[in-house]
């Protein structure tokens, strides 16, 4: 995938640590931080840019306006995978 260069996706342990579980609240606030199943992040310069959270029954995913229809969306789906 071609990600813009600052754009790196991870796949964190789970539980997520606070500064990445603050971070996931803030873009998907209705997921259940505490039941996930996996998580994919984009970071760019050391900020998260996006999410997508896997959950039992359900899944959330965004991405912060700026950085959309980069390819980010599916870097992170394809994460999960």
């Amino acid at each position: 995938m071609n990600l813009p260069a600052r754009v790196r996706v991870t796949r964190p342990p789970l539980p997520l640590a606070p500064a990445l579980r603050t971070a996931a609240a803030r873009l998907c606030p209705d997921a259940p931080l505490d039941a996930l199943s996996g998580a994919a992040l984009a970071i760019a310069g050391g900020a998260v840019i996006g999410a997508h959270l896997r959950w039992q029954g359900g899944e959330a995913a965004t991405v912060e306006t700026g950085w959309r229809g980069r390819g980010i969306e599916e870097a992170l789906a394809a994460a999960l995978i």
